[in-house]
C-alpha cells in the first residue's frame, strides 16, 4: 500500500487519507440521516421513507435478538447509527483511489487499524456507561466482574480485552484485504497498456461489487456483536 502523511491528534498519529475519509464519512452519514427522515408521513409513505423503515426494522431485529423484551429505543438508535457509520466507512474506498507521487490521500477509514480499535473501544466505553447508569457502579461491577465472586475478575478483564481485539481486528482485516486486492487489480490493469486495461475493468467491477457485499456484511457483524456485548452489560438476568 502507498504511504500517506501523518497527522498528530491528541498524541496519536493518524494517516491523512484516513482523516479525510473519516470527515467524509461523517458528512455522508449526516446527509443520509437528513435524507431518510425528511418529509416523514404516517399515510402514503414515499419510497425513501419505506426504505428507511425497512432499515429500522432490520436493525430492530438485531437489537431484539440480543436484548429480548428488555430492548429499548436507545439501543436501536445506537445500532442504527453504528451500522450507517461502519457501512459507509467500509465502502468509501471502493469507487476510486487517490494517489500522487506514491502518497495516498484516500482510503476506507476501516482499512486503518486505529479506526477499528477506536470503534471497538467506543462501543466498550458506551456499554460501561449504560450499564453503570442502569445498575449503579457497585451493582454493575458486581454483576459483570464479581459474580459469583471477585475471583473471576481477571478472567472477566481478559475476556473484555479479547472482545475488543476480535471485534476490531475482524473488521480491519476484511476491509484492508479488500482494498489491497483492489489496488493490485488496478496495478494489473495499468501494467501492459490497453490489453490489461480492458481486462482489468470488468475484474475491478466484479471485485467492487463483491467488496460492497462484504462491507455490508462486516457492518452487520460489527453491529450484531456490539449489541451482544452491550446486552451482557445491561440485561437483567432472570
Amino acid at each position: 500500500m502507498s504511504e500517506t502523511k501523518l497527522v498528530n491528534i491528541f498524541g496519536i498519529n493518524v494517516g491523512f487519507n484516513t482523516l479525510i475519509a473519516m470527515i467524509a464519512t461523517l458528512i455522508i452519514v449526516f446527509i443520509l440521516s437528513v435524507f431518510f427522515t425528511r418529509k416523514l408521513r404516517v399515510e402514503n409513505p414515499g419510497k425513501t421513507q419505506t426504505v428507511f423503515e425497512y432499515l429500522i426494522s432490520f436493525i430492530n431485529g438485531i437489537v431484539e435478538e440480543s436484548f429480548g423484551n428488555q430492548s429499548q429505543p436507545v439501543y436501536v438508535m445506537l445500532a442504527l447509527t453504528l451500522f450507517l457509520f461502519v457501512f459507509v466507512s467500509n465502502v468509501l474506498g471502493l469507487p476510486f483511489l487517490v494517489e500522487a507521487h506514491e502518497i495516498s490521500y484516500w482510503k476506507s477509514p476501516t482499512a486503518d487499524p486505529i479506526v477499528c480499535i477506536a470503534l471497538a473501544l467506543t462501543m466498550n466505553f458506551i456499554s460501561h456507561i449504560l450499564g453503570i447508569k442502569k445498575f449503579g457502579f457497585g451493582g454493575y461491577f458486581k454483576k459483570n466482574y464479581a459474580t459469583p465472586n471477585v475471583a473471576v475478575l481477571p478472567i472477566k478483564a481478559a475476556d473484555e480485552i479479547i472482545s475488543i481485539a476480535t471485534l476490531s481486528l475482524r473488521l480491519f482485516g476484511n476491509i484492508f484485504a479488500g482494498e489491497i486486492l483492489l489496488a493490485l487489480i488496478a496495478q494489473l490493469g495499468n501494467s501492459f497498456g490497453l490489453v490489461t486495461w480492458l481486462a482489468g475493468i470488468p475484474l475491478q467491477m466484479v471485485w467492487q461489487g463483491f467488496s460492497l457485499f462484504i462491507g455490508a456484511l462486516q457492518a452487520y457483524i460489527f453491529v450484531t456483536l456490539s449489541m451482544v456485548y452491550l446486552s451482557h452489560k445491561v440485561v437483567t438476568e432472570h
